[in-house]
């Protein structure tokens, strides 16, 4: 069985609206049935004005030409009516439906994103996933919006003016709509032909995103190396490839409509001369002759925009193509049902033979084994690359371990909820991620359901109070976006809040005090002695000074504990900690 093409997956996710699509589809084509009435009412009225009594209306009982255009006049007023009722029905429905499935579309796609794990992240850039739950799903509601309605009035429109000019004159017909075949065939093929590249315009579109979000993220280390020129140059020649990528579908869409054109003249000119030469010659009334002329002009306009419609269309395809590839990508991170109650919660947390390495390098850890003790404070060591952060993935899970196994109340993690386990865990990490909102709402995001006041009691734990009291508008502040606004140690304090505030009963502080200045230091290494009592506490720390009062501290060398032991033994050991110790004291 094939891969499901593009539409069929999209109609597949937009199941639960089916109701509303068919009453939406209802409604476009009823509008363009109403909307094609008026060209019959035009060959009834040239067939009363010049046959009069004699004429189809007469037929009917309506013998006074007089009573027949009144009665005209009404049917217009009456199908006028309902045509505009039914395109309010179908405008509400299908921008209501493209509204709804945007939103869901988008929420879904962001959930799922934010389910995957660390290493799915790491191999892709972030632009390019900002590009699809924005720009893409965009394209996609563009479609809904106005796409669809086209493509379903377009078929109406051939349906229904078939049908007519068969009703009237079978000849006419066969010559009349004979291009349609034709036309529909070749819309197909332009389908196919737009298809990749179009696929490629999204991708260069999401290439170029990647890149803007990563220079405006960055705008300060750009400006500081005077790189503006530079990356001005590179913006372009991503624009350029965007625009490339563009010209070359706009150059074949664009050829679309005349060659539209080209073959509805065929049917145009056949009702024109073969309807003509049929009424000349006394075997098709004027009027009937009226009706095929303004039905062929009622075809040619819908058809000579349905390249516009393809267009969108297959724009709208391949953007759901890349949407639905994110929604379809499988959740790496495989998560059992353990939840620990209560007193589970003081078990120690324990690496067993643990291997792991990234892909395309050698392997980090090989057979790692350590226990962190319940309600003590160990502080892990080590030159860059020694694999400190590297081990706070793997607890968290943010990465898997390749070989052996992670044990905590006695349960591997794979075992855990992974809502359970991350709960579970307060994470002061060394790139302190702020959002756009109050520091009250930064530190709360702990705990959404704390009170004021246990925010306030957090900020103090922390030291942050002191200086949330000096600010202008105090609790209320806008750090800004990234809490531009604070110092570094300001947001290093508001991190250490809010995981007060979380009261986990693990807690990692990964770098928490690598950018402040020595008092900072020492008012972080204050907050981190109080809210370190009563937990199992890992404080990975570049500055030994941040671990010198740790119950046990742990040396990584390569992925190995080389070294393992308080801060007292190891200096007097005269090892690798020794050595570090005296170049950050000086005494060397």
């Amino acid at each position: 069985m094939g891969e499901e093409g593009p539409f069929r997956r999209l109609l597949n996710y937009m199941r639960p609206h089916r109701k509303t699509v068919r009453l939406a589809a209802f409604c476009s084509v009823f509008n363009k049935f109403w909307d094609l009435a008026p060209p019959l009412l035009i060959g009834l009225a040239v067939d009363v004005v010049v046959l009069r009594e004699d004429s189809i209306l007469a037929g009917v009982g309506v013998i006074d030409p007089w009573h027949q255009l009144v009665l005209l006049s009404a049917l217009t007023f009456i199908i006028w009516g309902l045509e505009s009722l039914f395109e309010y029905f179908y405008g509400v429905l299908w921008r209501n439906l493209a509204q709804t499935v945007q939103h869901e579309l988008r929420l879904d796609t962001f959930d799922h994103v934010q389910q995957q794990g660390m290493v799915w992240f790491d191999e892709r850039q972030k632009g390019d996933i900002l590009a699809i739950l924005n720009d893409d799903i965009n394209q996609l509601e563009r479609f809904l919006d106005k796409g669809a309605n086209d493509l379903l009035q377009v078929s109406t429109t051939v349906v229904v003016v078939g049908a007519v000019f068969l009703l009237i004159s079978w000849e006419v017909a066969l010559f009349a709509v004979l291009p349609i075949p034709l036309i529909v065939w070749g819309s197909f093929r332009y389908q196919r032909s737009l298809e990749p590249r179009y696929a490629k315009v999204r991708h260069a579109a999401g290439q170029m995103n990647a890149l803007l979000e990563n220079d405006l993220s960055g705008m300060s280390t750009v400006q500081s190396f005077t790189a503006e020129a530079n990356e001005l140059r590179r913006v372009e020649a991503l624009s350029n490839a965007y625009r490339d990528a563009n010209r070359e579908a706009i150059r074949l869409s664009a050829a679309f409509t005349p060659l539209i054109r080209m073959a509805i003249l065929v049917g145009f000119t056949a009702t024109l001369l073969l309807g003509g030469w049929f009424t000349l010659e006394g075997t098709m009334a004027v009027g009937a002759y009226s009706v095929l002329v303004f039905m062929t002009q009622r075809l040619l306009w819908p058809l000579t925009r349905l390249g516009e419609t393809f267009d969108l269309y297959q724009r709208a395809m391949a953007s759901s193509t890349r949407v639905l590839d994110v929604l379809a990508s499988p959740v790496e991170l495989q998560q059992g049902d353990f939840v620990p109650q209560g007193e589970e919660k003081t078990e120690d947390l324990n690496l067993e033979n643990v291997s792991f390495g990234y892909a395309g390098r050698e392997k980090l850890f090989d057979g790692l084994s350590l226990t962190f003790e319940h309600g003590k404070t160990t502080g892990v060591v080590g030159s860059t690359g020694a694999g400190k952060t590297t081990l706070v993935r793997l607890l968290l899970r943010f990465a898997e371990p390749q070989g052996g196994r992670i044990l905590w109340c006695e349960q591997p993690l794979d075992a855990w909820k992974l809502h359970a386990l991350r709960s579970s865990i307060g994470l002061v990490d060394q790139h302190i991620t702020l959002f756009p909102t109050t520091i009250m709402e930064n530190i709360r995001y702990g705990k959404p359901t704390a009170t004021d006041e246990e925010v306030i009691k957090a900020a103090e734990v922390a030291e942050a109070s002191s200086f949330v009291a000096e600010l202008p508008d105090g609790w209320e502040t806008m750090v800004g976006e990234g809490g531009h606004r604070l110092s570094g140690g300001q947001r290093q304090r508001v991190a250490i809040a809010r995981a007060v505030l979380k009261d986990a009963p693990l807690l990692i502080l990964d770098e928490a005090t690598s950018a402040v200045d020595n008092e900072t230091e020492a008012a972080l290494q204050r907050s981190i002695q109080r809210i370190s009592q009563g937990r199992t506490a890992i404080v990975i720390a570049h500055r030994l000074s941040t671990v010198r009062h740790a119950d046990r501290i742990l040396v990584l060398e390569n992925g190995a504990v080389v070294e393992d032991g308080t801060h007292d033994n190891l200096v007097e050991q005269g090892g690798v900690y020794a050595r570090l110790w005296s170049v950050q004291t000086g005494d060397v």
